[in-house]
């Protein structure tokens, strides 16, 4: 072959590497008008010419993405009420590095409602955003609101404060197969939880509730973290020998803490593992979808943990051996227990058991599980058509998803926005498509 043949096809090679970044929906601050884009919309490479590496979503009116040599890019900056801009540092339209220490290198990221969570190369964590998101540690860099640069910031309180807005604890277990908004106990709850939101999207909008200074988290020594995610009000992370460590609020049991922790100030071991069991037979739960109650105890199976998600006030984990545990809020049934009470502890979710579960994702009232075999199995609320079953029904037990468009497919990765979901195929044949 000629050279001029071998450099046009090095050329052809080159453009085939190279990765584009599209976004659409609405992200206020991303462009000059402020309506959604209902298209895809190509995403400007920053300025200093970085290639992407990976996306990573985003939180109120911006976008976060990681480049090639491991910087975390933000744009998008507001909403009309201001309620965003230190969470994605002011960046507005241009996307831009985050003011992280120029040294550190993101390999990891996450976003909540208005907080945002990183991991580096190091295993080390850096959170920004809503300051009760924020724990208690150092932080760097200039200020956006008047705070000064590299200063530690003690814990603002206690790290254990009890939940006052409801008196019960766990509550007794329903078991119905799909979630009712009817009984007065759950129109309370949903009043309390629209005040609760309330409240903090109206105090969101002040400079004096938000820290656009990231914080470098205070971790025991030793602990290394492999990957983080992001609830709307709290956080998760997974170190790297499968331990979960979790802060933020907790008043619905997303931190999986036992009771109703209002604030959590410092990172905390979520136990999952060591203290979960489930008290129903295993030989006949290991069945799929059913269910015994002998009262015989056996610890969930798995050694360690292996993947996190954060919804908006519920999370789930998944064992090494496969097994899903969840803990949180539970209204829409979006726990997978059978019942609509919040789960304070993390539980197995037995109806998948016997079913290697590799992926979970979580939005805002549901989850969505993928397994070894690319099955989907969804539960939660469903009021958007988000668990993918054909109807709008929320589901408290796990339900595999049985339509035409995922006949002879394998489900990869999954991915949960607030009220809708994504995912992943491989081809027919097990190779992902390129």
């Amino acid at each position: 072959m000629n050279g001029e043949g071998s450099e046009a096809m090095q050329v052809e090679m080159e453009i085939e590497k190279e990765r584009l970044v599209y976004m659409w929906g609405y992200l206020p601050g991303a462009l000059p008008q402020r309506t959604p884009l209902l298209t895809p919309v190509l995403v400007r490479v920053p300025p200093s010419g970085y290639s992407w590496k990976d996306v990573c979503g985003g939180g109120c009116g911006f976008a976060m993405a990681i480049s090639e040599p491991g910087k975390l890019i933000t744009w998008g900056s507001t909403d009309d009420l201001g309620q965003s801009y230190v969470t994605s540092g002011k960046h507005g339209e241009i996307p831009e590095p985050f003011p992280l220490p120029t040294e550190v290198t993101i390999v990891k990221a996450a976003a909540g409602w208005a907080h945002c969570v990183s991991v580096t190369d190091c295993g080390e964590v850096y959170t920004w955003g809503w300051r009760e998101c924020v724990p208690s540690g150092k932080v760097f860099g200039e200020s956006l609101t008047g705070v000064s640069p590299e200063k530690d910031v003690p814990g603002r309180q206690s790290s254990f404060l009890t939940e006052q807005v409801s008196p019960r604890s766990q509550g007794s277990k329903s078991t119905g197969g799909t979630a009712s908004g009817t009984s007065g106990e759950e129109s309370s709850k949903r009043r309390r939880v629209s005040s609760a939101k309330q409240t903090a999207e109206t105090s969101s909008s002040s400079d004096d509730t938000q820290t656009a200074l990231p914080c470098l988290v205070t971790l025991n020594p030793g602990v290394r973290i492999a990957s983080v995610a992001a609830g709307g009000r709290h956080t998760l992370a997974l170190s790297d020998i499968g331990q979960v460590w979790g802060w933020g609020y907790g008043g619905e049991g997303q931190l999986g803490l036992g009771s109703r922790i209002r604030m959590v100030s410092s990172p905390h071991l979520v136990p999952c593992i060591n203290s979960s069991s489930y008290g129903k037979d295993i030989s006949a739960s290991l069945a799929r979808g059913s269910m015994s109650s002998d009262g015989q105890n056996f610890r969930v199976p798995g050694s360690y943990i292996k993947g996190i998600a954060c919804g908006g006030r519920h999370s789930a984990v998944i064992t090494d051996a496969g097994a899903v545990l969840t803990f949180g809020w539970g209204l829409y049934g979006q726990c997978g227990q059978g019942s609509t009470d919040d789960e304070l502890s993390p539980n197995c979710v037995s109806s998948l058991l016997g079913i290697r579960i590799e992926g979970v994702a979580a939005g805002l009232w549901h989850t969505v599980c993928t397994s070894a075999d690319g099955d989907v199995y969804a539960f939660g609320g469903n009021q958007f058509g988000q668990l993918g079953t054909g109807g709008d029904q929320a589901e408290t037990i796990p339900r595999l998803l049985d339509c035409p468009s995922l006949e002879n497919v394998n489900v990869k990765r999954i991915s949960c926005g607030a009220r809708h979901t994504a995912l992943i195929t491989a081809w027919p044949w097990g190779r992902d498509r390129p």
